[in-house]
């Protein structure tokens, strides 16, 4: 049986077992984090896939072992979306000046009972948002969340309590009402 450091130095000399060992261990969950924050034009598969990418060519950096691996990977999906984010940022800004028409508003689209968890998520601080995803979604622990959203330990503890506290209170109003 390997450990994870082994895991890690076959993928960093290209072994094609060890990547799929990575892979499978990571790549829903990364999945998963990314449909979990995400909205835009480039799809969270898109994001997953240039994420994996760059990993693969970042990878002889990379020290340590299968679940640090994690906080890097998803430090790398973060970066990457930020970047897609701030694109099309841009693009929209030029394309609303140059077309003011372009924006009308339109009916919104009926919410499904799959929505409701990204819509109670939606209400809180991105910060608070990202950390929940990762502690309780994606079971995650406080070191590789830290990791993955580029913050400390204590911001990550600081986070996932106000993000609980948040929807303990939203919970309770809604019974109140």
């Amino acid at each position: 049986m390997t450990t994870d450091d082994d895991v890690v130095a076959a993928a960093k000399r290209g072994d094609p077992d060890a990547w799929r060992e990575l892979y499978r261990a990571h790549a829903n969950r990364l999945l998963v984090w990314l449909q979990s924050r995400w909205s835009g034009d480039e799809s969270p598969e898109d994001i997953a896939s240039a994420t994996w990418l760059v990993a693969a060519e970042k990878i002889a950096g990379f020290h340590g072992n299968s679940e640090e691996f994690a906080g890097w990977l998803f430090g790398i999906a973060r970066n990457h979306a930020a970047n897609v984010r701030r694109r099309a940022a841009r693009r929209d800004a030029v394309s609303f000046e140059d077309d003011a028409q372009a924006i009308a508003p339109g009916p919104e689209p009926a919410a499904s009972g799959d929505d409701w968890t990204r819509r109670i998520l939606a209400t809180l601080p991105e910060r608070e948002r990202d950390v929940l995803t990762c502690r309780e979604v994606l079971d995650m622990d406080v070191a590789t969340t830290a990791a993955a959203l580029g913050i400390s330990p204590v911001a990550v503890r600081v986070a996932h309590h106000r993000a609980l506290k948040r929807l303990r209170g939203q919970v309770t109003d809604r019974h109140t009402e």
